[in-house]
């Protein structure tokens, strides 16, 4: 048997069955959305202010599962929620506590600025946009939105 011949063969029989390894990227994070959507539900329902914050573990695992048609959407979404974080940490503010009007002391202009336009990037219309395509994405194709 020839090098090609004996390559060609072995790829006929290992593509099939690496792809069943795979499985539809589509089914895979249809999965994801029902999995997480309980656990997004209560977080995002809470109305705590740092809901979002506490949401994005569950954000960037959907993030890592989603297929390409929808990866724009979630770095924005990720992308905004992850630069408040950093905000906020790098200011050393506790964001269940954290309050514009009346921030804690010893916060700099700048570290209140940062987190300011942080804030308003993630309440942006192109981030809420993003957001409910997600969610939109998710109705049609999934079946299910991303929360109850």
């Amino acid at each position: 048997m020839t090098r090609t011949r004996a390559a060609v063969l072995a790829a006929a029989v290992l593509l099939p069955l690496l792809a069943g390894c795979g499985g539809d990227p589509q089914e895979a994070y249809c999965g994801a959305v029902k999995d997480h959507q309980e656990e997004l539900s209560g977080i995002v329902g809470s109305g705590e202010p740092d809901a979002l914050l506490k949401a994005l573990p569950v954000f960037r695992d959907l993030q890592a599962q989603a297929p390409d048609d929808i990866t724009d959407e979630w770095q924005q979404v990720v992308g905004r929620i992850e630069a408040l974080s950093e905000a906020l940490d790098e200011a050393g503010v506790d964001a269940a506590t954290y309050d514009r009007d009346h921030p804690p002391a010893g916060l700099t202009d700048e570290e209140k600025a940062r987190i300011d336009a942080a804030a308003t990037e993630l309440g942006s219309g192109t981030t809420l946009r993003a957001l409910q395509d997600l969610d939109q994405q998710a109705r049609d194709v999934c079946r299910t939105p991303l929360t109850l």
